[in-house]
């Protein structure tokens, strides 16, 4: 939504006029440029971090600590079910029919006919990831040494960002 604000001025023969002062543009405000950004909300306000370097040598360490894990909820999230949209309609008396028969023949596992998307996928094995992130930082020593590997990068990349001004 758009809003533009107006400020009241009074002329000096007295004539009252509107002039824009201001404009508001939420779509606006909430846009991003083409980038990496990281967001955090957190009570009483919200920072945002435009440009942020993915630390790409770091997500694949963790990628492969979580191997196993991604690989687990990756399989269970690639499943064959039914899909959400057919779950919607009832079968009617022919197809339950043809349904019960499948599933004599296939087994309980053919109840579910609905292979996810890639995307899906690649969402399970990221909340893996961060899962295992979770369980790691909860050792304080995992902690600091975090905390620390944190502090010398934004170190570095001060010094990175005064060299090239």
């Amino acid at each position: 939504m758009k809003k533009v604000y107006f400020e009241q001025q009074v002329s000096k023969g007295g004539r009252i006029t509107y002039c824009p002062v201001a404009e508001y543009d939420n779509d606006f405000l909430d846009s991003f440029t083409k980038g990496t950004h990281l967001v955090m909300s957190y009570p009483g306000g919200k920072s945002t971090r435009y440009n942020v370097d993915p630390n790409y040598a770091a997500m694949i360490a963790a990628g492969r600590v979580a191997e196993d894990a991604i690989s687990k909820r990756i399989s269970e999230a690639t499943e064959v079910r039914r899909s959400y949209k057919n779950r919607q309609t009832p079968l009617t008396p022919g197809q339950r029919k043809a349904w019960d028969k499948l599933i004599e023949e296939l087994g309980e596992d053919a109840r579910q006919l609905e292979w996810p998307s890639v995307r899906e996928c690649a969402e399970a094995g990221v909340r893996a990831m961060e899962e295992e992130a979770d369980k790691l930082m909860k050792n304080a020593s995992v902690r600091a040494a975090y905390e620390q590997f944190q502090l010398v990068c934004m170190l570095a990349k001060e010094a990175d960002d005064a060299e090239t001004r």
